[in-house]
């Protein structure tokens, strides 16, 4: 029997780390047998791709080297993770997958979408997410509400004009997969959030 597969995305800064954990804490009392990763990351070598793309220093790094990276990452991961927890029936949730890579490189880097398809053949061919929750905030709200980038995160450092496009992209690709890819509003307290959150997976089957 093959599991199921969510995805949790949004700009930074949105609130993803504490609706995961919160996510987390509701399988665990209602007994769901789960699997949660991360992307960039989620295995030895996944890990050590994603210190490289996070890291401040590295602001040489070219937007097509970037979504490289990330698409290997995602290969590995794919491998050696999420196929093999899918196989075995269990619901397997990613904090970020490759919805991230078409926000980020495909519209907000300008790489478009089939130069990021192409390079996430695998993924889109073997691991299509059932739901992707779109956890929706603009960045200026979401960058108000954490006090501000990062500036050792690479990605978080670039610009709020680098951060809109993203979220635009996020919106775009809602149009077009509005079936699979669910907006969140998280403007409300994070207790609103989740529980919009888990009705949206009982709605879709998945809890």
């Amino acid at each position: 029997m093959k599991g199921k597969f969510i995805t949790l995305e949004g700009c930074e800064g949105v609130g993803k780390s504490t609706q995961l954990k919160l996510l987390i804490e509701y399988l665990k009392e209602n007994n769901i047998d789960f699997v949660c990763t991360r992307e960039p990351g989620g295995t030895a070598i996944s890990e050590k791709i994603r210190g490289i793309i996070l890291d401040k220093d590295n602001t040489e790094m070219s937007a097509e080297c970037e979504a490289l990276l990330y698409a290997s990452s995602r290969a590995q991961l794919l491998q050696e993770v999420i196929i093999p927890n899918l196989e075995q029936g269990k619901l397997v949730i990613c904090d970020r997958y490759y919805d991230s890579s078409f926000a980020y490189q495909a519209y907000a880097r300008g790489l478009g979408l089939e130069f990021v398809k192409s390079i996430n053949t695998f993924a889109l061919a073997h691991g299509v997410p059932d739901l992707t929750l779109f956890l929706d905030l603009t960045p200026t709200e979401a960058f108000k509400r954490k006090g501000g980038a990062d500036l050792n995160d690479r990605i978080e450092a670039i610009g709020i004009d680098f951060h809109n496009k993203v979220y635009n992209g996020y919106k775009q690709m809602q149009e077009l997969e509005p079936n699979r890819i669910i907006s969140v509003d998280c403007s409300k307290e994070k207790a609103n959030t989740h529980k919009n959150i888990i009705n949206i997976l009982k709605e879709k089957g998945i809890l």
